[in-house]
């Protein structure tokens, strides 16, 4: 049976923070618990991350900024993190199932499933690694951009962080690319006359 990876991301749509993208090679048998991340509470989340990390055959993680997502885009900042996850597994798969309808570009054979979070234990627990870690990453923007909350809604278009950006206008960890940020910026520019955040 061909070495098989699993392959996943985690903040595509938010307008802040990076994406994230985990690749796991499982061990042969059952691994209970796995589903598609954005099922499961988060406490559960966190113990199935550390039991993947901890008897995964390997596992890797690429982190994506805000400034990389700006400048390539968001599809090919994910494919980007997707190669660099996959690049950092030890020993390398022979086969690669990734979540979703295509594939970044890789050595080895790939495949792409969509809804493959829900079908595959591999892709499931790529799912979960990225939403962790992503998730701690949010946590820790918080601690460094307050006011935002990017600790409750972790990145992602809801009322209070559409509200905040209003209010705050953007900072560093937004993606200027996004067309809400994009908005923001330039009411800030008309409130404050500062060309430079057009």
């Amino acid at each position: 049976m061909a070495r098989t990876a699993g392959v996943d991301e985690a903040g595509r749509g938010p307008l802040a923070g990076p994406v994230v993208a985990a690749a796991v090679i499982l061990p042969e048998g059952e691994f209970s618990g796995l589903a598609d991340s954005k099922t499961l509470s988060e406490t559960a989340r966190r113990r199935l991350a550390g039991e993947i990390r901890a008897r995964a055959v390997a596992w890797g993680l690429a982190v994506v900024s805000p400034a990389d997502i700006d400048h390539f885009n968001i599809l090919e900042a994910t494919m980007r993190g997707m190669q660099q996850a996959v690049a950092r597994l030890a020993p390398q798969p022979e086969l690669v199932l990734v979540d979703g309808n295509r594939c970044p570009s890789l050595a080895m054979p790939a495949r792409a499933i969509v809804g493959g979070d829900a079908t595959e234990p591999a892709i499931s627990a790529a799912s979960i690694l990225a939403k962790v870690a992503r998730d701690q990453l949010m946590v820790a923007l918080d601690q460094t951009h307050p006011g935002y909350g990017f600790a409750q809604h972790k990145g992602y278009p809801t009322a209070a962080h559409r509200a905040a950006l209003e209010r705050l206008g953007p900072c560093i960890a937004h993606r200027q690319s996004f067309a809400p940020v994009r908005r923001a910026m330039a009411a800030r520019a008309a409130l404050t006359g500062d060309e430079t955040l057009r």
